[in-house]
């Protein structure tokens, strides 16, 4: 288990809030959310990227199954006709949610949280 440090408590703090704007977003289905997500992945990808941390640093496979995935969820989402998810997109959307829960499971794991 690895000792917790003011930056693993803030990347974990941040990984949390993303996963509640992701329930929220698909819950609601307000688009809109997108923004939110945006800027905490792109913190979740400054506290990883700008550290020496060798933890931070061992996080980078699962890291970037977070960032691909979402701009994977982004680029599906723009494609939609008038806001509108159809069954194909539904499929492709809980598949990369699916890939990011499972990141973050690791990741946490990694962390010692779980």
């Amino acid at each position: 288990m690895t000792e917790m440090t003011e930056l693993h408590e803030t990347f974990i703090k941040t990984l949390y809030e993303l996963n509640q704007t992701m329930k929220e977003l698909f819950e609601s289905g307000n688009v809109a959310l997108i923004a939110d997500m945006n800027a905490q992945v792109k913190q979740l990808y400054r506290l990883q990227h700008g550290s020496d941390d060798s933890v931070m640093q061992a996080l980078d496979v699962e890291c970037n199954v977070i960032y691909n995935n979402f701009d994977m969820i982004v680029s599906v989402l723009r494609t939609t006709e008038n806001g509108e998810i159809d069954r194909g997109a539904q499929t492709a959307l809980n598949k990369f949610l699916h890939n990011i829960d499972e990141a973050v499971v690791n990741i946490a794991a990694s962390l010692g949280v779980v």
